[in-house]
């Protein structure tokens, strides 16, 4: 790009290897990126939407995204808060709206008029034909032109108090102190209620303005007239919370904004993980997209959100996922969101340091939100928003015969019971012996070496074996106890009896396994790769035959399937199973709870399945015939079909197609049939169902999405209607997939993959509330959580250092310092990093990296061996000080194993940690939201994070190394002098 002339700028708070590719580098302090987003934000609304106003992006907010609709304010004391959304529903015969008025939102247009435009999320499961971005009324289909403000032609001006977190925060980060409720004036009107009250509403548009401190000439006090004024959420505010100066703030978002303005859309955010680490994430992403969709630059070639998180992207997705979860044979599957799992079963929650009351908003009624963090996700299970495993804590074989001898449905009865709390969620009693994971089946991840966060607590209490744990759970510490979960003093240790990893590696996890089941690697299988880094699928093709004992992950699963099958006989049968599944994200049960939350077991609503609680589900299991099932693709693919992100499309010819393929079962549970023996029979199954590399499929796909729009989409993959991309042809060179509607760009010859393509260009909604890109997030627990809209919050407290700091001196300095893991360039995560090569061009074993400044404070020389610890646990590392690592701050690269060349901890007398030992999951109660249009799960989409950048730890120098092998290599290091 940059030979091309395209001006580069690295945000980055060390001077990582990117920097020195690009024109300038900005450095702000780590996790202060959302304050450096709003101030660059600031700038841009000032200069190009309200000084001089680009035609461009006036158009763009308006038409894409959610500025234009109306909210309704709240009336506090002496001032009014933004409220939800105001619906259709909410006025005087819904304005015509028949089917999901109260899931449509309202805007005033140029003329003055209300109208409810097409495109929001209650025309999606409504009206087909009118959930498009056309712009046109959704009752009359007249064109309307939508207003952004209601500045010129306001009833009143109103003081709306608007959540302010900057002067919050530890002494490690800078804060400004202001008032914690901002007061801002905004133009309003009065409309009259459907029953008879009247609300004052403003539009997201002047919200925005105002939360931005943009004076508008309305005698706003809290408001900036100049960049150099302290005031949230100015340059110069900016400058004192993040250490990146107002010029060069100001500088970067003008030029932003200018590029963007001229080129319509060509400016560009590239962003990894690392941004996603913060407890505060969102806040961190919100920003960046916000300056994006003030510039218009999201769906535009060129410009737009590029985010990578490594080189997965799982692209056949609709064909992968009737193989991967047995679609083709029964549904729902039973999912999981690992976060909330390994929070709940590794008993991390028992240590929980922060609570939900400090993360509310100053407009929240804190008495509404009491209790622990897991109470949130409790709640949030029961509720119908997150999943559960498991799920009851009753066996779900048993209570559909239990229905039966009390002449009830297993739905029926399981409700029924709920209510009376005869049978309760699993996760209310997580340390009952009935409630807890007995096997844990991993395969091809390192959960115990890379990617399994509060490491220490998984070694405790899910595998009952050493640890370094060195803080006290809540018993012992006096913290906010549960109300939703069983308290026990004494927690439950080693609840998994069985530990199974597949692996082509004797990583760390494979050392805690009981069972390690060696697999093919590269050249030894038939697989296939697809990447978010290219539009191309490879093959993996077996050269070679697996080595000793090792077999492909196929056969493998083959085998398993195959002994069970057998041995369940006498114990297993035919077996009606009760399933509970949570309001999925593009579905229509995403419209179940649109006002305000309610929750049953409080008695603030009935139990209505798929609507206030989950989905109550039976699924029909025949485990003798697993095997069968396992090797053939099963009649719900012609019964039911296929589909993805809510659509779906008939099967028919492409199961046609695989019986000639693959053929058919001959006989058996399966008999007829397209069998599934082999890789490439899977690869075959993948390839076929999938719009992506099955043109047919594609424009059926395409045809689908067109009947909710009323707009023809197949023109996009037409000309790709006979091609199907078949295993042998991606052996013999791989192929570009073809455009599909599960994904928002297009992969073109014409225009590269950019997300919201098809949005902007084909105008086919976003899958949110308004059908628009959304500022304003209305649910109530995002506004009582003080996050409706952008708002900087520094990063949190974990409270783990204290506790430990100065306990176990060894007579060397102790300093606090954040500690980061980002992404190493020795190693793909955990694999290839204890390679002789890359330890070679490395320092030969684990490492952290800091500054010089806390290296001489500490008296800390390079490739010295150190200690970093806290509550959490501790590890081992050589120090490597650079100029690089700002004053502060820590790193350990991500996923260096502790096999290779750790000495033993001074603190746990232990073998060193990894860099997973010093960090605990902290659940937000934001991502526990759901049933709300955008807000509802979505298997690996949608759900709680385990953050870990907010975390510090103690470190110092080690004073004795000891190896922990009594060979007689152990050393004393010199002290710090």
């Amino acid at each position: 790009m940059r030979y091309k002339g395209t001006k580069t700028v690295a945000i980055t708070p060390d001077y990582a290897e990117i920097a020195k590719l690009c024109d300038l580098w900005l450095a702000p302090k780590q996790g202060t990126d959302a304050a450096m987003a709003l101030a660059m934000g600031h700038v841009m609304l000032r200069e190009f939407h309200l000084d001089k106003p680009s035609q461009y992006f006036t158009d763009y907010v308006r038409r894409y995204t959610d500025m234009p609709m109306l909210v309704m304010l709240e009336e506090r004391d002496g001032y009014y808060a933004a409220g939800r959304m105001l619906r259709a529903a909410d006025l005087v015969d819904a304005l015509g709206q028949e089917k999901n008025p109260e899931w449509k939102t309202v805007a005033f247009d140029e003329k003055g008029e209300i109208t409810v435009p097409n495109g929001s999320i209650g025309f999606r499961w409504g009206d087909k034909g009118k959930w498009n971005l056309e712009q046109r009324d959704g009752k009359t289909g007249e064109d309307v032109e939508l207003r952004l403000s209601l500045l010129g032609s306001h009833d009143d001006i109103a003081n709306v108090g608007f959540p302010y977190f900057g002067g919050e925060g530890t002494e490690h980060f800078n804060k400004v102190e202001l008032e914690n409720v901002l007061l801002h004036k905004l133009p309003v009107k009065r409309l009259q209620k459907a029953d008879g009250s009247s609300v004052l509403v403003a539009t997201v548009y002047d919200l925005t303005m105002a939360n931005y401190g943009l004076d508008r000439g309305l005698g706003d006090e809290n408001c900036a007239s100049s960049y150099d004024d302290v005031k949230a959420y100015t340059p110069a505010w900016a400058e004192k919370i993040t250490g990146v100066s107002r010029a060069h703030i100001i500088r970067t978002a003008r030029e932003f904004a200018d590029n963007a303005d001229k080129t319509h859309g060509r400016s560009m955010i590239i962003v990894g993980a690392g941004l996603n680490h913060w407890f505060h994430l969102d806040m961190n992403y919100r920003g960046l997209i916000n300056m994006l969709i003030f510039c218009g630059c999201v769906g535009q070639s060129g410009g737009g959100w590029a985010h990578y998180v490594g080189q997965e992207k799982l692209r056949p997705q609709t064909g992968w996922q009737p193989l991967a979860f047995a679609l083709d044979w029964q549904r729902p599957a039973r999912h999981m969101n690992s976060t909330s799992y390994f929070y709940n079963h590794s008993s991390q929650w028992r240590y929980e340091t922060v609570t939900a009351q400090e993360l509310l908003s100053p407009l929240a009624d804190k008495s509404r939100y009491s209790g622990h963090l897991i109470d949130f996700n409790v709640r949030a299970e029961r509720m119908g928003w997150l999943p559960s495993a498991p799920q009851l804590g009753t066996n779900p074989l048993r209570i559909a015969q239990e229905a039966k001898k009390a002449g009830m449905t297993p739905v029926d009865y399981t409700v029924k019971s709920l209510k009376e709390g005869s049978i309760r969620f699993a996760a209310e009693q997580p340390e009952n012996g009935k409630n807890h994971p007995r096997n844990l089946f991993i395969w091809r991840s390192n959960l115990l070496g890379s990617s399994g966060k509060g490491h220490e607590y998984m070694l405790k209490y899910l595998l009952g074996t050493e640890n370094g744990i060195q803080g006290k759970d809540l018993g012992k510490q006096g913290g906010v106890k549960p109300e939703e979960v069983e308290w026990k003093d004494n927690g439950l240790d080693g609840k998994l009896d069985l530990v199974v990893t597949l692996d082509f590696r004797l990583s760390s996890t494979c050392l805690y396994s009981d069972i390690v089941l060696p697999t093919a690697t590269w050249y030894e299988k038939d697989d296939m790769n697809t990447s978010d880094m290219h539009p191309f699928i490879h093959p993996l093709s077996a050269a070679v035959d697996p080595a000793w004992e090792s077999k492909s992950d196929w056969d493998i699963y083959k085998d398993i399937a195959k002994k069970f099958s057998e041995v369940c006989v006498g114990h297993l049968g035919k077996e009606t199973d009760v399933v509970t599944l949570p309001i999925q994200h593009d579905s229509a049960a995403e419209l179940a709870q649109p006002l305000d939350v309610k929750d049953w077991k409080k008695g603030e609503c009935d139990l209505i399945p798929g609507v206030t609680a989950p989905h109550i589900m039976t699924v029909e299991r025949d485990y003798p015939a697993t095997y069968e099932r396992f090797t053939s693709i099963g009649p719900l693919m012609e019964k039911i079909g296929n589909g993805g992100k809510g659509i779906a499309w008939n099967t028919q010819s492409e199961m046609d197609l695989l019986r000639k393929l693959n053929y058919t079962k001959a006989d058996g549970p399966a008999k007829g049939q397209p069998m599934l023996n082999t890789a490439i029979d899977a690869a075959e199954m993948v390839l076929t169902l999938a719009p992506e590399t099955n043109g047919h499929v594609a424009v059926k796909a395409w045809a689908a999405l067109s009947e909710f729009t009323g707009r023809d989409h197949t023109h996009l993959a037409k000309n790709k209607e006979e091609e199907k991309i078949r295993f042998r042809d991606i052996q013999a060179q791989p192929r570009k997939i073809i455009s599909s509607p599960t994904w928002s760009g297009l992969e073109d010859e014409h225009v590269s993959y950019n997300a919201g393509y098809t949005n902007v260009h084909e105008l086919i909604p976003w899958r949110t509330l308004s059908g628009r890109q959304q500022l304003y997030q209305d649910h109530q627990w995002m506004r009582d959580f003080g996050e409706s809209l952008l708002v900087y919050r520094p990063p949190i407290d974990t409270r783990s250092v204290k506790a430990v700091m100065g306990k176990k001196s060894n007579g060397n300095p102790e300093k606090a310092l954040n500690f980061l893991t980002p992404h190493q360039k020795w190693g793909i995560h955990s694999t290839y990093s204890d390679n002789l090569l890359m330890l070679t061009l490395s320092r030969g074993g684990p490492i952290v990296w800091m500054s010089e400044a806390d290296a001489k404070d500490l008296g800390i020389e390079d490739n010295d061996w150190i200690e970093v610890f806290n509550s959490n646990g501790a590890l081992t590392a050589r120090a490597v000080v650079s100029q690089r690592v700002p004053a502060g701050m820590t790193m350990m690269y991500h996923a260096q194993e502790r096999i290779v060349n750790l000495p033993g901890s001074e603190v746990t007398e232990q073998r060193g940690g990894i860099h997973n030992s010093v960090t605990r999951i902290t659940p937000k109660p934001t991502h526990m939201i759901g049933g709300y249009a955008q807000l509802a799960y979505g298997f690996n989409y949608y759900g709680t994070v385990g953050s870990n950048r907010d975390e510090f730890v103690v470190v110092r120098k080690m004073k004795n190394i000891n190896w922990l092998d009594g060979e007689g290599n152990d050393q004393v290091q010199e002290s710090v002098k």
